[in-house]
């Protein structure tokens, strides 16, 4: 039996060790009786959690559309300062819109 240390560890706080074989444990040793309600609702809760923050992994490794280096976006931004183009305009301020654009914040 293979079973969500993730969402018991969310479930129940007092668990400090999980074996997929025997089941999981209190601090004291003591075996926490697991209830599956209990396990399949912290997974909600982290889903929702995860699904929360998913568009800062989409915009940075993830996604479709990702913001360039730090080195690349920085030249944009150099480039941009010398070309007067410090506003909507400029390469930079384009670059991270469209990552934005293509990977926006759930409301």
């Amino acid at each position: 039996m293979i079973l969500d240390h993730e969402a018991i560890y969310k479930a129940y706080s007092d668990c400090v060790r999980i074996d997929d074989s025997v089941g999981a444990f209190k601090a004291d040793g003591s075996q926490i009786s697991l209830v599956q309600s209990d396990i399949d609702s912290a997974r909600v809760t982290l889903d929702a959690e995860a699904l929360a923050v998913k568009y800062k992994t989409d915009r940075t490794t993830n996604g479709s559309t990702t913001y360039d280096t730090i080195g690349n976006q920085l030249g944009m931004l150099y480039d941009d300062i010398i070309a007067g183009k410090v506003d909507a305009t400029g390469s930079f301020a384009i670059h991270n819109k469209a990552v934005k654009d293509a990977n926006p914040k759930p409301s």
